[in-house]
């Protein structure tokens, strides 16, 4: 590697099994920056760029998206929880990449790190003289990874069009699968699933690169489109379709093949109750006291729910979901109540997991949240930062990373090819920490 290239010491605590990994983010929203920060929590090196503007409204929405923290505070003030939480052990540059010094400040920083991800739509790069290509030259080993809703080829039409969460359930097949039967509309996903479940494959597909790259020096570019990544998940759908003509519907809350696998009423709220094997059915069976040997065979026990159906709601609606989950246990049995948020709360496997974390913010001050999965026994990941403020890191990446000098950094300021935007919480946090609870 030329001098100037030469890699730096991290600015970043050493932990976890990616100690040592630097990664470069330019996305915005949920999927990319949700693959990066998932790298981060594990001891990535991640290098967070935002354009401008370098205030309210900030170019990646998700800094602002309610509710917002701390509460009572003023807008210009607060942060959005999806923020603090989605963007945890992360460094900020507030950086112009449509200014041609922001760009030579952009290829500086590429020629520095492992792994890129950007999840703009496709062309955009290219279109600010930065396509693959001119970074791959500067950085042969360099692993890029392109996250969008279509793809970045395939047809014209598609590959341009505006996608979110929601559209990504829509064309991927997901929602069709979602919900009852019609004529009640499809359910989509409480939560932006696509965008994390994407993320995540994200994530993988850039560790993929980067041990590529390690054995062959090579880099290479990852092209992660939000619907495919769901449709790959469908089980069998295709081959439903492809081999015996089936186009799979919505089923409810029951399962088209595995019975019984469904959501049951309880006597003080919901529970799910499985039985997706023969033996966990027979278990199941005999605890239900049901005599008929025929449901012994799941193709007829799935195309004769009736006979199984009501036994099961009649033993639940009369019991209590915590009297359902002894039951359950104490006869090897798949019953677990539907729990909410409040019961996650105190739910003492979770906590004994370490699955409720406490961590500082810079701009909430101290918060507790969902903690790092999953475990690992000798390096595990963790939380040593909270999500920064805009361009809370441009002197420490630009002087610490690059070696610009101070006055450079100054001059590039003053030109507005840099940028930040200070927040301060009402309460000053103690200073950032490595927070290994429950690890």
């Amino acid at each position: 590697m030329p001098k100037d290239t030469a890699r730096p010491p991290t600015v970043v605590p050493s932990f976890g099994p990616l100690a040592g990994l630097r990664v470069l983010d330019s996305a915005r929203v949920v999927a990319g920056p949700w693959a990066s920060t998932y790298l981060g929590e594990f001891g990535a090196e991640v290098i967070h760029i935002e354009g401008p503007p370098f205030d309210r409204p900030y170019s990646d929405p998700t800094r602002t998206l309610p509710p917002l923290l701390p509460e009572g505070a003023p807008p210009g003030e607060a942060v959005s929880e999806s923020w603090v939480q989605y963007s945890r052990n992360k460094l900020s540059v507030g950086l112009d990449l449509k200014r041609p010094e922001g760009r030579a400040l952009f290829l500086d920083l590429l020629r520095r790190v492992d792994i890129w991800i950007e999840s703009s739509r496709p062309g955009t790069y290219d279109e600010l003289g930065l396509p693959d290509a001119t970074v791959q030259a500067a950085n042969p080993r360099l692993t890029i990874v392109h996250v969008s809703g279509f793809g970045q080829s395939g047809s014209p039409d598609r590959v341009g069009a505006p996608s979110f969460d929601l559209i990504g359930q829509a064309y991927s097949g997901f929602l069709s699968l979602q919900g009852n039967p019609d004529p009640d509309p499809p359910m989509r996903s409480g939560t932006a699933l696509n965008d994390t479940v994407t993320g995540l494959a994200a994530a993988t597909g850039a560790l993929m690169g980067y041990v590529h790259a390690s054995r062959t020096g090579q880099g290479q570019v990852v092209d992660v489109a939000q619907y495919e990544v769901f449709f790959v998940l469908l089980e069998n759908l295709a081959l439903d379709y492809f081999m015996r003509g089936v186009v799979r519907g919505r089923f409810g809350n029951a399962h088209p093949r595995l019975h019984p696998y469904n959501v049951v009423r309880a006597a003080d709220g919901w529970v799910v109750v499985a039985a997706a094997t023969p033996a966990s059915w027979r278990r199941l069976r005999t605890l239900l006291e049901i005599t008929d040997d025929r449901l012994d065979d799941p193709g007829f026990r799935a195309s004769h729910r009736e006979l199984v159906d009501p036994v099961i709601e009649r033993f639940c609606a009369s019991r209590t979901v915590a009297e359902l989950e002894r039951v359950g246990r104490e006869n090897d049995t798949a019953i677990s109540r539907v729990y909410r948020i409040d019961e996650i709360a105190r739910d003492d496997h979770f906590r004994e997991r370490g699955m409720f974390l406490e961590w500082d913010d810079p701009v909430a001050g101290r918060v507790k949240g969902a903690g790092v999965a999953p475990r690992f026994s000798e390096t595990p990941g963790g939380v040593w930062r909270g999500a920064p403020w805009l361009g809370q890191d441009n002197d420490a990446v630009l002087g610490g990373i690059l070696g610009y000098p101070l006055d450079r950094i100054q001059h590039l300021r003053e030109l507005g090819v840099i940028g930040e935007r200070p927040i301060r919480p009402r309460s000053a946090p103690p200073p950032p920490f490595f927070q290994k609870e429950g690890l």
